[in-house]
């Protein structure tokens, strides 16, 4: 079978050996005769698969005692949901930093549930010299009593990380969606975690939510008990069936993440392909990368050509050589590598390779 390179930015690759794995067991699953997904979520069996799971991504992340980890339906746009109705009941405030689309959206989403709710923003995207570059807010300037501050660390749209910390005075939450397992990140910073699964942990469908435990305290607004942080703290994410092949995946790309290494290891794996990759945008005629470089994304490297009159014909000789899902986000164009833990360092060899002789290649 001919190799071929994954730069979706989602559903995005999944490591190799997890899809072996997965592929072996399709039909017989835990010695039981019967896939995974024929199985009761509340058997003995699925339940010992959910506790190693959430053992795991504890010892991935280092997650202290006090934060609850939920696996949840949805992505991170039923997050961006969930966050508003369980925080925001009795009048709460809340303060959204905007550094791309998706933060953006998922303002948008807080505005668009409830009038009553006061949600201020600040734009923290500027342009210094031509580039994008977030210069975060001086926050004791900023007068609010607010339940929480939400942002995005990680644009996957425009290809922009916030590697800083959040240092304010309310809790943080953050839609790490793109970033979360790529380096390693002190998880007691954060009021709440939460990720859509299919970048870094699985397949779509599936989200997970790491809540600490004084945040469930909060006055909250109706909403569906499926997407109740107490609901499902109290029914161990079992309040109704969840998605449990999406489950079974993210649990064995846990156990393939322990086995090289765990966050550690996969941070340098990233920043090496990243840097490999910026460095040949930056340096082969004809491409260019509009982030400053105390922003740019390990997961999601934008990228245009100086001649966007050959977009097309990039993506078609790319393709050819099966590097495929290059075209960039239909809002922003160009091109996008989205090089998640999953992508090998043989792919972005590969693309740089591609890079470097795409104004002489012919097919």
């Amino acid at each position: 079978m001919t190799k071929v390179f994954n730069f979706c930015a989602g559903p995005a690759m999944i490591p190799e050996p997890v899809l072996k794995k997965a592929q072996s067991e399709l039909l017989d699953w835990n010695g039981l005769g019967t896939s995974v997904m024929e199985v009761s979520h509340r058997g003995a069996p699925f339940k010992a698969l959910a506790i190693q799971a959430e053992l795991d991504l504890r010892e991935l992340m280092n997650i202290p005692d006090n934060y609850h980890v939920l696996f949840m339906h949805g992505g991170g746009r039923a997050q961006f949901a969930a966050v508003v109705n369980n925080f925001l009941g009795n009048g709460g405030k809340a303060l959204y930093l905007n550094s791309g689309i998706w933060s953006r959206i998922a303002e948008d989403e807080a505005k668009r549930l409830t009038s009553d709710v006061q949600i201020d923003s600040i734009d923290i995207v500027n342009k210094v010299n031509g580039c994008s570059q977030v210069e975060l807010p001086d926050f004791d300037e900023i007068d609010g009593d607010y339940r929480y501050l939400h942002y995005c660390p990680n644009e996957t749209v425009d290809g922009i990380e916030i590697f800083d910390d959040i240092d304010c005075p309310w809790p943080v939450i953050a839609d790490m969606s793109s970033n979360i397992l790529s380096r390693e990140m002190d998880v007691s910073k954060f009021a709440v975690i939460y990720a859509g699964a299919q970048k870094n942990i699985g397949p779509s469908g599936l989200s997970i939510a790491i809540v600490r435990d004084d945040m469930l305290k909060l006055p909250f607004l109706p909403q569906a008990t499926i997407y109740d942080y107490r609901a499902q703290v109290k029914d161990e994410s079992m309040y109704n069936t969840p998605p449990t092949f999406a489950w079974y995946l993210a649990a064995e790309v846990f156990k393939w993440l322990k086995s090289i290494g765990g966050v550690k290891a996969i941070e340098k794996h990233n920043r090496d392909k990243a840097a490999l990759l910026y460095d040949a945008i930056d340096t082969v005629n004809g491409f260019y990368n509009d982030v400053h470089a105390n922003n740019r994304s390990l997961m999601n490297v934008t990228f245009k050509l100086n001649d966007d009159s050959q977009s097309d014909e990039f993506i078609k000789k790319s393709e050819a050589e099966n590097l495929v899902a290059l075209k960039g986000h239909r809002f922003v164009g160009g091109m996008r590598a989205s090089i998640y833990n999953a992508m090998p360092k043989a792919g972005v060899e590969k693309l740089v390779s591609f890079l470097k002789t795409f104004y002489t290649h012919d097919t």
